[in-house]
């Protein structure tokens, strides 16, 4: 076999990166898709809707690389990444967000994730965010670095948050609060008596500063713990009484 056959060869048996991605907009993902399919590096092994969906399809599929959006219904993108790292710490999670808090930023880094890559970013950035997770470095957005690196800077340290000053148990049980579940149910699901879930109950409301269960799924949506429902429309006003 001469040169320019075995380097032809090289090219062929170049390992491509696996991607799974995982977003609940159906249009976003398509377009992402249309993007990646082209990059001979590159191999799109499925897709979900939901971090449970993708917890699923990591075990199933292994993927290389899984780029996932962080608010989504079911379970987000934190509690997926958590999830997997559990059972898999050589899948490279790359977080594809449109926010760029430095808070959010914290929470997905400490989830596990390996990167950090805004929405309305051009295709070059996340073809190399991509290409630098999966080689086991981190990524984050320029944006994003400089807004964490001015924080550091600013404040030395990152300051604690209330969502920081929960326990493991405390964000699983917040997490089904905010999803409508009640005591019994959680207690059922956990394998734990209701009282117990009623104590850890009030030590989240406390922490979190919130008084019903109602400012806890708006605390939920607000920290992307919790897709935002879709808008209910006011109730209609009583017609006016007629003068005279």
């Amino acid at each position: 076999m001469d040169n320019r056959t075995k380097t032809t060869a090289s090219l062929y048996s170049v390992k491509k990166i696996r991607l799974l991605i995982c977003d609940d907009h159906t249009l976003f993902c398509e377009g992402i898709k249309a993007m990646l399919r082209n990059e001979p590096n590159m191999e799109i092994v499925g897709e979900a809707r939901d971090g449970r969906r993708a917890v699923e399809l990591v075990k199933e599929l292994k993927p290389d690389v899984l780029i996932m959006d962080v608010s989504m219904p079911d379970m987000n993108g934190f509690d997926a990444t958590r999830r997997i790292r559990e059972f898999d710490d050589s899948v490279k999670v790359l977080m594809l967000t449109m926010h760029d808090d430095e808070e959010q930023v914290a929470r997905c880094l400490e989830a596990g994730a390996s990167g950090y890559i805004l929405k309305d970013a051009p295709a070059s950035q996340l073809l190399y965010a991509i290409e630098t997770v999966e080689k086991g470095e981190r990524y984050l957005s320029p944006v994003v670095l400089k807004k964490v690196v001015a924080g550091y800077v600013n404040n030395s340290q990152r300051p604690q948050t209330s969502y920081d000053r929960l326990s493991p148990r405390e964000r699983e049980i917040l997490k089904l609060l905010a999803e409508g579940l009640s005591v019994k149910e959680i207690a059922t699901e956990l394998a734990l008596s209701p009282k117990t879930i009623s104590t850890f109950r009030s030590r989240v409301f406390e922490k979190l500063g919130v008084r019903s269960d109602v400012e806890l799924a708006y605390y939920a949506v607000q920290h992307g713990l919790l897709a935002a429902p879709l808008p209910v429309p006011a109730p209609p006003k009583p017609p006016s009484r007629a003068s005279g």
